[in-house]
């Protein structure tokens, strides 16, 4: 009931329509009641001793249409504006979920998975459709209808009413016994639907990987053995189902045939009439209809309530990066950037960054290197709040990030990162996702400094180019080009470049280069390259090991220091130098055999 109360509570601007609908149920119901009544007066009339008054009966007949007339207009009533609350609350369910995931940190989605994300943000919202348009309006028509056909047979009849009750406890213990059995299934179902989505989408994400790798069969066994276990669930629901619907229309029989008998008997003994006994039937068949309509409702919510919980779960969820009550927006665009004693970790057990100490003037370049896994990705990560330091401050233009609005935060930032991440639109659209309302010459300008015009104006519909999923018509080469436009275009006062050359080949490399060279001076740059040729024109090297900061200066006073950036360049050194000499050794074979 608590949470029936809240899900209730959400869809509270419906309440109009939700409360239309029901009225309309309940007009609907009512007038279902009157119809026995009316029909058992007809009865009472053809099979009266004193003769047929026909006027009478015509009446009867007209109010019995006009009835029935009114049932189907309050029944349109109640189905339409009962789903109309429901297909309008489900959307907006769907927003909140989608609002609530976008507002926690990336923290949260380590140990998610997207499939099962989309799961319950489409498939577990959607079941509230049922209880929005279906349980809540029958389960207070069905009561509705239980209490006065309750109230009725006991008028015609109490002893007759007081059999019809008998199978009702059996019925209440019987639906209480397959809510308990059938709720845990229920939950089941929906957490291996979830899965099964996760792996759908993760396999088609790596579709690539499986065929090249002729993995093929083995996913599809993978894929074969959840759908078994989301089979296995659903007929284990449908058991239980199957026992339940049965049993409740057998209790609901013994019940009709129980007075059946006692009725014939009384009216064998002349202590009820013929119209009394029929109305009483066609009050039975109302009494009992509900009963079992109800148990019904009992089945669907529990489908309805399994995907409330999983949606619930992500509504409740707390987010770890939290606007300060005071935030405010940052006014100034130096791009002044600093860190002070800053300590981070993932599990609040093994460091990640020890006591790191920095600052970035205005218009520097700050490159960050070390060996893989020292920390460089989650160093530039905490610039952007994605994550909060367990120690230390982070200071922009002199204000501690934390005190900042997100959306003013992140607008001063512009982030290429190592993984490219493009939308299946435009190039031109994704060029200006930053900045949507950036003119066509600006987005040219922007591929331009990141050496992607030429090869975009080679595409058959150049800057209209559609670029599929995640970029998959494009080289990897390419897309990291893109990227690094769209966060030319941006032109916010802090550049941060995480591996944005990993992808691209020397010669384009060096283009990049000239561009980065070209913006540094006018906005601050923080770069992270494992090709340290990329960083020699930085102001300041930050040398990371272990988490730490073991190195700090420019490229000509580390290369000769004796340090872990010595041996970096070394290492870098010896593999071109590899790299030369395997390809001098292969021009020399091939001139050789020709």
């Amino acid at each position: 009931m608590r949470l029936l109360k809240k899900l209730l509570l959400m869809a509270k601007k419906y309440w109009l329509f939700m409360g239309v609908g029901c009225v309309s149920s309940l007009l609907f119901t009512a007038l279902g009641l009157a119809t026995p009544k009316i029909v058992s007066q007809m009865t009472a009339q053809i099979t009266s001793p004193e003769g047929i008054n026909m006027s009478l009966v015509i009446t009867y007949a007209v109010i019995l249409g006009l009835a029935y007339l009114l049932r189907a207009v309050f029944r349109t009533f109640s189905i339409y504006f009962s789903h109309y609350a429901a297909w309008n609350f489900v959307p907006d369910l769907v927003n909140m979920v989608y609002d609530k995931l976008q507002s926690l940190s990336l923290r949260y989605f380590t140990n998610k998975q997207t499939g099962n994300l989309m799961s319950r943000t489409v498939n577990d919202t959607r079941q509230l459709e049922v209880l929005i348009a279906h349980a809540v309006p029958d389960m207070l028509s069905n009561v509705l209808i239980i209490l006065l056909v309750t109230a009725s047979l006991f008028t015609i009849n109490p002893l007759l009413a007081a059999i019809t009750l008998l199978p009702i406890p059996f019925i209440v213990w019987i639906s209480w016994l397959f809510t308990k059995k059938v709720s845990p299934i229920t939950r089941k179902c929906q957490e291996v639907l979830g899965d099964l989505n996760a792996k759908l989408q993760n396999n088609y994400s790596g579709i690539k990987e499986i065929l090249a790798f002729s993995q093929e069969e083995r996913e599809s066994k993978s894929i074969r053995e959840v759908s078994a276990v989301y089979g296995r669930e659903n007929v284990k629901w449908n058991l239980y189902t199957g026992i339940f619907v049965p049993s409740i229309e057998f209790f609901t029989s013994i019940g009709t045939v129980c007075v059946i008998g006692f009725g014939g008997a009384l009216a064998v003994s002349g202590q009820v009439s013929a119209a009394e006994i029929v109305g009483f039937v066609l009050y039975l068949s109302l009494f009992y209809g509900p009963v079992a309509a109800l148990a019904h409702t009992t089945e669907n919510l529990q489908a309805a309530f399994a995907g409330a919980v999983r949606v619930i779960e992500i509504l409740d969820e707390e987010s770890e990066i939290k606007e300060a009550p005071d935030a405010h927006a940052l006014a100034t665009n130096r791009g002044e950037l600093e860190f002070q004693k800053v300590s981070f970790s993932y599990d609040g057990e093994k460091p990640v960054l020890c006591d790191i100490n920095f600052k970035a003037a205005p218009g520097e370049m700050i490159a960050i290197v070390g060996p893989t896994g020292v920390g460089k990705t989650t160093l530039v990560s905490l610039i952007e709040r994605f994550y909060d330091p367990q120690e230390g401050t982070i200071l922009l233009d002199g204000e501690d990030i934390s005190r900042l609005t997100l959306k003013s935060l992140r607008s001063k930032i512009s982030m290429v990162l190592q993984d490219v991440y493009l939308f299946d639109t435009t190039i031109e659209e994704n060029i200006a996702y930053g900045l949507p309302d950036a003119t066509h010459e600006e987005i040219v300008a922007a591929a331009v400094a990141a050496s992607a015009d030429s090869f975009i104006r080679e595409l058959p519909q150049g800057y209209q180019t559609l670029i599929g999923e995640r970029g998959v018509r494009l080289s990897g080469g390419q897309k990291q080009r893109i990227s690094i436009a769209r966060a030319i275009l941006r032109d916010a006062p802090i550049l941060i470049m995480d591996e944005a050359t990993a992808a691209v080949d020397v010669e384009t490399e060096a283009e990049i280069q000239k561009a980065v060279n070209h913006l540094s001076g006018g906005r601050t740059i923080i770069v992270i390259a494992h090709r340290l040729s990329t960083v020699k024109k930085a102001d300041q090297i930050l040398v990371l090991e272990n988490g730490r900061i073991v190195e700090r200066g420019r490229h000509e006073d580390l290369v000769t220091a004796g340090g872990l950036y010595e041996r970096l360049c070394l290492v870098q050194l010896q593999a071109n130098e590899d790299a030369i000499r395997a390809l001098t050794e292969y021009q020399q074979n091939a001139a050789g055999t020709h």
